[in-house]
């Protein structure tokens, strides 16, 4: 039979093991921003978008036993984890800290990994409109969104080639 801090030892790896594959991903996604793949590049981002609600229930599984965990230790529902390590058999601590601190820097990297491939993304497309704003300067107007971000919108739509004879 399995104790409680086993439990929540098996749900914080299965939680590091998720956001490792999500962070496998974004950085495979960088790779084929890279290598300019952009049909690759949108499948990755499909399987970005569907891996995410496993990460979501990993979480929630893993949040609903440190809950479970806290109130059976007398303290609030909503402890951190790293809070509770005290109530813990102290040849359970280092490992249920080791494990904290893993998600954590997985966590810090798949943001980190997630906004520089964003950027790369939005730098791509402001790129690839300003070459369509000179091949066709007519059909843009320039605008304000809602943010401040000045975007441009077509004007009308126009054939890119037109056959001659």
């Amino acid at each position: 039979m399995t104790t409680e801090w086993e439990d929540i030892a098996d749900a914080l790896r299965q939680e590091a093991a998720e956001y490792g594959g999500l962070l496998h991903l974004f950085e495979e996604q960088q790779r084929l921003l890279f290598a300019r793949d952009p049909d690759a590049v949108l499948r990755m981002s499909e399987e970005i978008q569907a891996r995410l609600p496993l990460v979501q229930e990993t979480r929630r599984n893993r949040e609903a036993r440190v809950a479970a965990f806290a109130v059976e230790a007398g303290q609030p529902a909503d402890s951190s984890l790293r809070s509770l390590l005290k109530f813990f058999l102290p040849q359970a601590q280092p490992l249920l800290d080791a494990l904290i601190t893993e998600i954590n820097i997985l966590i810090h990297r798949v943001r980190k990994v997630s906004r520089h491939n964003h950027a790369l993304l939005q730098r791509a497309m402001e790129s690839h409109q300003q070459v369509l704003r000179v091949l066709r300067p007519d059909g843009f107007v320039q605008t304000y969104a809602p943010n401040g971000r000045v975007s441009a919108i077509t004007v009308r739509p126009v054939a890119a080639l037109h056959a001659a004879g």
